[in-house]
């Protein structure tokens, strides 16, 4: 399971935007967490992704507790995690081509072999044609770039996926194609998923059951 106990997290830690928040995944579930835009959603989010350090309370991943967040986290947890954000031209190097972005997490982790097939197989996923693989962040819209960024959560086949606010920027098209490849990869691989969002119908279409953020964490 991916358990989050007594987080409080924030950027200050007089004023945290989290505070003693609970929040339990269990394998293969797909949870909503729904909440109001600037409530703290986004941070709780980056802590269940291991990128970002709470000030007090646990992780625990797979029984395993986490004691290293971002660079620290190990290696064997933070690849068992992939993680799509809201704005992808925040969460895109932009010198990168699109097919070195999907790769990217593949070259951080030494995991070269086979990496262009493994691209090749993502990008037809996701729906992203071998003329957009060449292009740069710049050169692509926020949908196509938002389809590169969600190939690149799953290059490593993690077991959670965390997706905060995907949709927010994308048409509905491009939202409907997006949510389908992450249940279809759901579903080949029995992955748990955290979708963060702030549409009530959206969530309640995609996930197994929806949470409010008033009900997991302190006022």
């Amino acid at each position: 399971m991916l358990e989050l106990a007594g987080i409080t997290a924030g950027y200050d830690r007089r004023d945290p935007v989290v505070r003693d928040a609970n929040l339990t995944l269990r394998p293969g579930e797909a949870l909503g967490l729904l909440g109001p835009s600037g409530c703290g959603k986004s941070t709780l989010a980056r802590v269940a992704a291991l990128l970002h350090r709470p000030d007090r309370g646990t992780v625990t991943l797979g029984g395993r507790p986490v004691t290293g967040f971002r660079h620290r986290a190990p290696r064997s947890l933070r690849t068992e995690v992939g993680v799509v954000f809201q704005q992808p031209r925040l969460s895109a190097d932009p010198r990168l081509r699109l097919r070195d972005l999907v790769a990217e997490p593949l070259r951080a982790t030494g995991r070269r072999e086979g990496a262009d097939a493994r691209v090749a197989e993502l990008a037809d996923r996701v729906g992203l044609g071998a003329d957009l693989l060449v292009r740069r962040p710049h050169e692509v819209s926020d949908g196509q770039l938002q389809r590169a960024c969600v190939a690149r959560a799953l290059v490593l086949r993690p077991r959670w996926l965390v997706c905060d606010e995907m949709t927010a920027m994308l048409d509905a098209s491009t939202t409907a194609a997006l949510v389908a490849v992450v249940d279809e990869y759901r579903a080949e691989t029995g992955a748990g998923l955290l979708a963060v969002g702030h549409d009530p119908v959206l969530l309640g279409r995609w996930c197994d059951r929806t949470t409010h953020w008033s009900d997991i964490t302190a006022p």
